[in-house]
């Protein structure tokens, strides 16, 4: 058994602490070294059963695959998305696993913490307070919604927005949920009301993205719906960037000063200097931290180590990556 690990060597030691690398080449046959994609001319990889990588994944078509890892049975990837290089391994039959669950857990963190202080008014009464004045940041507080009893819209009820849905559970809220794929009866199992979009905007305090991202969902978040939004609501957005009609987003907080948008992601990342992102005082930009940082990302390794070991032991698997779940992973 040999296996590699392949891709950026910053991210991967970044990712991949010295116990989860010890445990690899114990466990897995890994090698010692870090191949990139280049290194590929000149390594021979033929005997290579099991892939290890993280952020900066290099792509590979179906012919590279067939060329330079003909003995491969399965990626692990230390890290969420799998959308930039998945496809040709699973045509090959090559099996690919990831992350997303660890990945995930922080990005639902940073959501929960973002809605409970979004129905607070905390934006708006902050965006006041710290620049003296004061009376208007005592206007806005007294119109704090509070989050007992307060509604949240969930925007896809994948992996993390159901780990957010179930964060949310302990708070008291009432919880709409728009997802062309959520069953009826799961939507009863994580104690939702399934909606529209419209109803979502209409109805919310705060509004959360979480969308799969693809083809469908690009542009699907408009100024129709955003000129619906309640009096002092919240959008925050830590899916992708381009589900957001960003123009569209600007022109309704450019006429609504009492919406306020909170976003870790834009499209392009960053946003292009110039553009209203940074010169709207209702917007909360944060350079796409949601996602696992710091010592964080080392619980992405291990989520892999024990998938591997799963594998090789023949037990359940957790985090398996399917075609069909290409359609609507983020």
């Amino acid at each position: 058994m040999k296996s590699i690990l392949f891709g950026d060597s910053v991210n991967i030691n970044r990712v991949y602490p010295e116990s989860t690398k010890t445990a690899l080449k114990e466990q897995a046959g890994l090698l010692n070294e870090i191949i990139c994609k280049t290194d590929l001319k000149n390594i021979n990889t033929a005997d290579i059963d099991f892939i290890f990588s993280t952020w900066g994944m290099p792509g590979l078509s179906t012919g590279e695959i067939n060329k330079h890892f003909p003995s491969l049975k399965a990626v692990f990837y230390a890290a969420g998305s799998v959308q930039g290089f998945a496809q040709p391994f699973l045509d090959l039959g090559v099996r690919v696993f990831s992350a997303w669950a660890a990945n995930g857990v922080p990005v639902a963190e940073y959501t929960l913490a973002q809605i409970l202080l979004a129905n607070k008014n905390f934006y708006a009464c902050a965006r006041y307070s710290s620049v003296g004045d004061n009376e208007s940041a005592r206007e806005k507080a007294g119109r704090i919604v509070g989050n007992y009893g307060c509604s949240v819209g969930i925007i896809g009820a994948g992996m993390i927005g159901s780990m957010v849905i179930n964060y949310l559970k302990h708070h008291n809220l009432n919880l709409l949920v728009f997802d062309p794929f959520l069953p009826d009866e799961r939507a009863r199992e994580l104690g939702v009301e399934k909606a529209t979009l419209e109803q979502i905007f209409s109805q919310c305090q705060t509004i959360s993205n979480h969308l799969a991202n693809n083809s469908q969902t690009v542009g699907m978040l408009n100024y129709d719906l955003f000129n619906l939004m309640l009096p002092d609501a919240v959008f925050i957005n830590t899916g992708r960037g381009a589900q957001v009609v960003e123009h569209d987003l600007c022109r309704v907080l450019t006429a609504r000063p009492d919406l306020t948008a909170v976003l870790d992601v834009t499209c392009p990342e960053p946003p292009e200097m110039g553009h209203p992102f940074y010169s709207l005082p209702n917007i909360v930009l944060t350079p796409h931290i949601a996602g696992s940082m710091g010592h964080e990302v080392e619980r992405m390794s291990l989520y892999m180590l024990e998938e591997f070991r799963r594998l090789i032991d023949d037990k359940p698997l957790l985090y398996e990556v399917t075609k069909n779940m290409l359609a609507t992973m983020a």
